[in-house]
């Protein structure tokens, strides 16, 4: 059973949600801010608190948690690790914002611009 086990399904697939999220993820790392929508945002957030959490203890183990997490990209492992991980050595978390846009004008879905704080 399921009891209180709450994720963003974000009507997908579970294959394909778990692409969406390293897609994401790999592109709030690479450009440190992108603009998306409220609900996909709030589904990544998580993830990637976690993996600066990761980046923050900079071991073997870790690094190659996070290589798994993004889908072998060594680049965003790089970028990660050495670069986004270090600014955040004293800060206990809340690592990312999400401020909102207003709606989109094709659709009218909320879009929000998540970015490294």
């Amino acid at each position: 059973m399921r009891h209180q086990r709450q994720r963003y399904q974000l009507s997908r697939s579970a294959s394909h949600r778990k692409a969406l999220l390293i897609n994401l993820s790999k592109e709030v790392i690479a450009h440190e801010r992108i603009e998306t929508t409220e609900a996909k945002a709030k589904a990544v957030k998580p993830e990637l608190e976690k993996l600066i959490t990761l980046a923050k203890r900079g071991d073997l183990h870790a690094r190659r948690q996070a290589l798994s997490a993004l889908g072998q990209d060594k680049f965003a492992v790089y970028r990660l690790f050495d670069e986004i991980a270090p600014r955040y050595a004293d800060r206990p978390g809340g690592y990312t914002r999400i401020l909102k846009l207003g709606p989109r004008r094709s659709d009218s879905s909320e879009m929000v611009l998540l970015e490294l704080v």
